[in-house]
């Protein structure tokens, strides 16, 4: 009789133990009943008030004030399930030819206003568990993204490793752009952004990383700032510097490279001409590694901050002119190198200071390595941006090159 209890127990037990699991796809929707948001453009809208069909969330006729910016239009890219291209191959999809996406766009006084219109125009719910990048018109931004990033930071499906770039001219033209190395136009601008940053010459700034800067006490935050030139192509053109959520200053595209090597980004890829004092040549010479370290102390009352970068690179080629490449030579063309950079990096700084975006994140070294200090005479991030701007900023490079190639002269 026990045994029959005991086999009636554990059936029992078995049985609660597995049925939460055969409800597990209770909820599911299968990928072609998605409407799979693939990429976002964000611009300021020539109109002052919605349209009749643009308001579903207030009052028709309203002028609604949620953000700085206003009345916005967004262009949604969507993927369409039907004519992705799974093979190499064109048309390998199982739809044959046509365009792979689907661009739709909208109107609101906010971006959830205006992706709340767009859905009402779409059939299937937008899915934003496959976006990849968000582009901001340089207007926008300078406006303020506040409103956007309180958005996408509350959405759950939207990831963090996913990039948000500011456009010169119109985002919608950049959503709509159809370069030809890819199938879809958002694979192209992440692309771009990905290659850069391997090869050394952008910073790995994902949208995670961008909003843990514009929450930090201590430092400022940037993005890619990008311009669409003919046949489609995209081009990097520098990093948009941001206060708190608007955009105060546009870097040249050299400047990046002053940034990543202030910073210490360690994958070099940075090439420019030396002229050495003395030596009528000219030399191009290809960082390969970066390190840096930041000193913080505090003098006569005021915090400075001490840089110290270490490049190693290759020479990868000179002018015409004939010279043996001795010892004597690459001591002249490290010792000028140094020089130079030290002075662009203390433009670069100066600029960023003018602008009060602390994009080194020094205020965040000194909050952590000197507290009282900071507990006693900043303690906000709007004080360090005031102190941020009368910051000393000792500059120290030490340029190795490596390699010259296999000929001599």
């Amino acid at each position: 009789m026990n045994l029959i209890r005991q086999k009636t127990l554990a059936v029992v037990l078995m049985l609660l133990l597995v049925s939460p699991l055969l409800s597990g796809c209770w909820d599911q929707l299968e990928i072609d009943e998605r409407g799979i948001v693939l990429g976002i453009g964000i611009d300021k809208s020539d109109h002052t008030l919605a349209k009749p069909e643009d308001v579903i969330n207030h009052p028709s006729g309203k002028v609604l004030h949620i953000t700085n910016v206003g009345l916005i239009k967004i262009s949604v890219q969507i993927a369409v399930p039907g004519r992705i291209p799974l093979g190499p191959g064109e048309g390998g999809g199982g739809g044959g030819g046509g365009k792979t996406v689907w661009i739709v766009e909208a109107e609101g006084y906010s971006i959830a206003d205006a992706l709340t219109n767009l859905q009402q125009r779409i059939s299937r719910p937008l899915f934003f568990g496959h976006l990849r990048i968000i582009v901001i018109s340089e207007t926008v931004a300078r406006l303020g993204i506040e409103d956007m990033n309180d958005y996408f930071r509350r959405n759950p499906e939207v990831r963090r490793t996913n990039w948000m770039v500011i456009c010169k001219g119109k985002a919608s033209d950049v959503i709509r752009a159809s370069p030809q190395l890819e199938r879809f136009p958002t694979l192209y601008l992440v692309t771009t952004m990905e290659q850069s940053v391997k090869m050394g010459r952008l910073p790995n700034d994902s949208l995670g990383i961008f909003w843990s800067a514009v929450s930090s006490k201590g430092k400022a935050g940037y993005l890619p700032y990008i311009e669409l030139m003919k046949n489609d192509n995209v081009q990097i053109s520098g990093l948009g510097l941001f206060t708190k959520n608007k955009l105060v200053a546009i870097t040249t595209t050299k400047q990046i490279i002053y940034y990543m090597g202030i910073v210490g980004v360690k994958k070099g890829g940075g090439e420019g001409y030396v002229k050495p004092e003395g030596i009528n040549n000219y030399f191009m010479f290809q960082s390969r590694t970066r390190k840096s370290r930041f000193d913080v102390t505090v003098r006569n009352g005021e915090p400075r901050v001490r840089v110290r970068t270490t490049i190693e690179g290759n020479l990868l080629s000179k002018s015409r002119r004939a010279i043996p490449i001795n010892r004597e030579v690459i001591d002249a063309i490290e010792k000028q190198i140094e020089k130079q950079d030290i002075k662009r990096y203390k433009e670069l700084i100066s600029m960023t200071q003018t602008a009060g975006a602390d994009i080194f994140g020094f205020g965040e070294y000194i909050r952590a390595r000197l507290p009282e200090y900071w507990n006693e005479h900043i303690q906000t991030s709007d004080h360090w941006i005031e102190q941020y701007r009368k910051l000393h900023v000792d500059v120290e490079l030490d340029v190795h090159i490596r390699r010259v190639g296999m000929k001599a002269t």
